[in-house]
């Protein structure tokens, strides 16, 4: 089996909200896609993570840049 790309679990994710959105699906279908949603979200968590530890990683080799916690730019500060 191909190993899933972050950008097309990303693509499925939405293609599930779209459609959970719209309030359209039986309640079985609903409930698959709800699964599978959660499973992509998972999958595309822990892609993230990584990539974050790698490019961590790659700038403590470098020692050229300091590494800063990201800060989501939405969040209000107090």
């Amino acid at each position: 089996m191909a190993k899933e790309k972050f950008e097309d679990a990303l693509e499925k994710l939405e293609k599930i909200v779209r459609e959970m959105e719209a309030g359209d699906l039986p309640l079985d279908s609903a409930l698959k896609s709800f699964e599978e949603g959660i499973r992509l979200i998972r999958f595309c968590s822990a892609k993230l993570d990584e990539t974050q530890r790698r490019v961590e990683l790659l700038l403590e080799k470098e020692n050229a840049l300091q590494i800063k916690p990201f800060q989501d730019e939405d969040v209000d500060e107090p």
